[in-house]
């Protein structure tokens, strides 16, 4: 089992900057993919940003140039750090682990960005 917490989410101003962050802990694989999704109210989840153990990544279209995802492999640990953020990034932001087949969520963390 993998047990995900994420922090840093809030309410922030159109151009401003958050940071989030998501501690895994219990049964982590050396080869995994860390990454962060979210959804909007009344819209589906979607991927945000995604980064593999050996640090690839992948980003939605939207946030390219906006948003950076790292890891720290030895804490377990992803962050995305969100700049010139835009009324649409309002949403839930859920962290992801996935290794060997499974799929791992965190509980969420909502981030507001007011015009």
């Amino acid at each position: 089992q993998v047990q995900l917490v994420e922090s840093g989410g809030g309410l922030v101003q159109a151009g401003g900057s958050l940071r989030l962050s998501c501690a895994a802990s219990g049964s982590i694989f050396n080869h995994n993919v860390m990454g962060w999704y979210r959804q909007a109210l009344g819209k589906q989840r979607e991927l945000v940003a995604i980064m593999t153990t050996s640090s690839s990544t992948n980003y939605a279209d939207s946030v390219k140039g906006r948003f950076t995802i790292s890891r720290d492999n030895a804490k377990n640990t992803v962050y995305l750090q969100m700049n010139s953020l835009k009324p649409e990034d309002t949403a839930i932001y859920y962290c992801n682990v996935m290794q060997m087949g499974q799929l791992y969520w965190g509980q969420g963390t909502q981030v507001t960005v007011s015009s």
